[in-house]
């Protein structure tokens, strides 16, 4: 399939669609017991906005009037900011199976983004404020430019998910320079519910997916996830539309996408923890409290996925990656830190497709 951002022309295909409407919505959290607002069959193809809790950074530039709605009655969030929509429940998904999903196609709904150096950010003691950054975006070209920016001086961003900073409000200041970033349209948070009971954040990536924040999750890619409950229940947020590794300041460039995805449950393919399939690459996630942490889960993890798909031995495994398997981190802003290995499909010729 071509990967590509511009429209959801899939040759008269039904699509599911998922309305964005505040009982569609969940924010902030991944919950196993909240109620499915769509369920598919395996296979199914599935239309849904994917919604910014950004959109108030510029209300004018980032929201309608059904983000607005979500903004002013969805008042139960959190602990995490991010708004999710869904749960998706997949009929035929069990425990011990995995959901594919496939991104078919992202399109940016607004021609803004919004990028905050968040007091979360990684260097946020060398600045000692919050700053927001507001991006046109030149769909066309698939770049974004600096327009203006203003600092946050008031609640801290954080502590209040979906803030709303009101046009006027602050002194918008032109960015200076003509610098341009190539868009890399991609899903920040997307996962299946956890096992385990209560409310958890949408703020630390975990085994069931989540704030993964691997930016190669756009168009053309497909996230396997480890099913965890029956259904499966994908929700899907914290829309992207660039970010480097590391996700330094604390946000990408936030903006709201039209989505498409299609799902499938794979009862073939078995695996702990959260995995990306790119045309060329596949991509083994870690998690830990710290670099460290998250870099030993990363390679243990690389290791046995190598030797549970191709049937390497531990120390094939483990000198083929030190040769050829690219480790990087994904970010260091989301509570739990994250790795990624690159595994290059060309080390092993035409058996690389899961």
């Amino acid at each position: 399939m071509t990967p590509h951002v511009g429209g959801n022309e899939h040759s008269g295909e039904a699509l599911h669609q998922l309305s964005n409407i505040p009982r569609n919505i969940h924010w902030g959290y991944f919950d196993r017991t909240i109620e499915p607002a769509l369920t598919v069959e395996s296979g199914a193809t599935v239309h849904l906005e994917a919604i910014t809790h950004h959109a108030g950074d510029a209300p004018d530039l980032l929201m309608n009037q059904p983000i607005r709605q979500l903004f002013e009655e969805v008042r139960d969030r959190g602990p995490g900011p991010h708004i999710l929509t869904g749960p998706i429940a997949v009929e035929e998904a069990r425990p011990g199976d995995m959901l594919e999903v496939e991104i078919q196609s992202l399109r940016p709904l607004f021609g803004h983004g919004s990028n905050l150096a968040a007091n979360w950010g990684y260097l946020y003691r060398d600045f000692g404020k919050e700053r927001v950054t507001i991006w046109a975006i030149d769909q066309a070209a698939m770049t974004a430019r600096a327009e203006f920016a203003f600092d946050w001086t008031t609640t801290p961003m954080v502590s209040a998910p979906g803030t709303i900073v009101p046009p006027g409000s602050t002194e918008r200041v032109p960015v200076a320079g003509r610098f341009e970033v190539p868009l890399r349209p991609h899903l920040g948070t997307m996962g299946v519910a956890p096992a385990e009971p209560g409310r958890h954040s949408s703020v630390p990536p975990g085994d069931y997916g989540g704030n993964i924040d691997n930016w190669r999750a756009g168009p053309g890619t497909k996230m396997y996830y480890p099913i965890r409950v029956p259904g499966a229940l994908l929700s899907v947020g914290d829309p992207h539309l660039a970010q480097g590794d590391a996700e330094l300041s604390g946000t990408a460039l936030e903006a709201s996408l039209d989505v498409v995805l299609r799902v499938r449950v794979r009862k073939d393919l078995h695996f702990p923890a959260p995995l990306l399939e790119t045309p060329t690459h596949w991509y083994v996630h870690g998690f830990g409290d710290n670099l460290d942490a998250a870099m030993g889960s990363a390679a243990r993890r690389t290791l046995d996925f190598l030797q549970a798909m191709w049937g390497l031995s531990a120390d094939q495994a483990y000198s083929l990656t030190s040769l050829a398997v690219d480790f990087s981190v994904t970010q260091v802003v989301d509570q739990r830190l994250g790795v990624h290995a690159g595994i290059a499909k060309s080390l092993f010729g035409d058996e690389n497709a899961l």
